[in-house]
């Protein structure tokens, strides 16, 4: 019977956890668009200025939409971590987080808190990559155990 994998130590701080391919897909597409929208309007001559400003308009707002979907992010340091998620971001200390959950299935992770309430991370999320996701909530567990107040014991049951 072979011996378990040692666990790892904790990543150095401050760290930044995000959906580094998801973002460079959104951003990318939302990029050329962007530039796409603006050329069809621009080399469209039956256009008039209010139509034109019509299409770039539309063109930016589709960026923003996807700027925004690709804005979450969690980020550790030695007070604490935030929590950056669409369009909100929460900033919590070491204690308040609980449990660090990313069960299958799960779109992403989410974090327990002390207020009996729960944090969705969305910078943590196995979409393109599980195995990086998994990897990612892993770390910020050794990082919360070490810092927090969470019971490894049960964290590990849960599977992150």
């Amino acid at each position: 019977m072979s011996a378990p994998a040692p666990q790892p130590g904790p990543p150095a701080l401050p760290v930044t956890f995000r959906p580094t391919r998801t973002r460079i897909v959104l951003l990318s597409v939302g990029t050329v668009m962007f530039v796409v929208i603006t050329a069809v309007a621009l080399m469209l001559e039956k256009l008039n200025a209010g139509e034109r400003t019509s299409f770039v308009f539309t063109a930016l707002l589709f960026l923003g939409v996807l700027v925004m979907l690709a804005r979450p992010k969690v980020v550790a340091d030695d007070s604490g971590v935030t929590v950056v998620n669409i369009t909100r971001s929460r900033r919590l200390d070491w204690a308040e987080i609980l449990r660090v959950n990313l069960r299958a299935g799960d779109p992403w992770v989410f974090l327990d808190l002390s207020d009996g309430s729960s944090l969705p991370a969305l910078g943590i999320q196995p979409g393109i990559a599980r195995a990086h996701a998994v990897r990612d909530a892993r770390a910020l567990r050794v990082l919360m155990e070490s810092r927090g107040t969470g019971d490894p014991a049960r964290d590990r049951a849960e599977g992150v």
